[in-house]
């Protein structure tokens, strides 16, 4: 890629990430894409309805461009971190097809304004809510690729699956029993260094 293309190389670098989140619930059930397997309650599905809320914003309201999108789970009256986990009756076809139409949204915003095209986020302190499209742009591949990351490491927790998509693991080819060893030694690695 020589050609000069700002716009639409942070589109893409954008919709990989966003791809690459989603690749994370295929061939889950309900109990694994929900499970909280952190102490803070990390799971799958939680953190692509808190991606997807979250970009909603940043396309969205920014930029004078609310949805009519409705999120109970945020605003004012909402329970504490409502929008990083899913309820029994919030299904994975919901959050994901909403993911879907705030891809849609936001890809409107994306191509209707300048990279320079100016906005405000309304959460943010007001010394530092103007922002541009790049600015945003650049803050939401940032944020989606560290939910992207959280959910690599919530998925490897899951059933081992690891990479960036499915015919690309990014880690290499080596085999469980080479990969039980490589964790070994970095165990013995760390005890040494902690003196234990």
């Amino acid at each position: 890629m020589t050609e000069s293309e700002p716009k639409s190389h942070l589109h893409h670098y954008l919709q990989t990430a966003r791809e690459a989140l989603l690749w994370k619930l295929d061939g889950l059930s309900e109990y694994d894409i929900r499970r909280p397997l952190t102490p803070t309650g990390t799971n799958l599905l939680g953190l692509v309805k808190h991606v997807a809320t979250v970009e909603l914003g940043y396309f969205g309201d920014t930029f004078g461009r609310p949805s009519a999108e409705p999120l109970p789970w945020f605003g004012d009256d909402a329970e504490p971190n409502a929008d990083m986990w899913a309820t029994a009756d919030e299904s994975r076809e919901e959050i994901v097809g909403l993911y879907h139409r705030v891809w849609a949204h936001s890809d409107a915003t994306i191509e209707a304004l300048e990279l320079d095209a100016i906005g405000r986020v309304p959460w943010w302190p007001a010394d530092r809510s103007q922002v541009t499209l790049h600015w945003i742009l650049v803050h939401m591949i940032a944020e989606t690729n560290r939910h992207a990351g959280h959910a690599d490491i919530v998925r490897e927790l899951v059933d081992g699956v690891v990479g960036l998509k499915k015919d690309n693991d990014s880690v290499g080819s080596e085999d469980p029993a080479w990969w039980a060893g490589y964790r070994d030694e970095l165990e013995r690695v760390a005890r040494e260094a902690g003196g234990i």
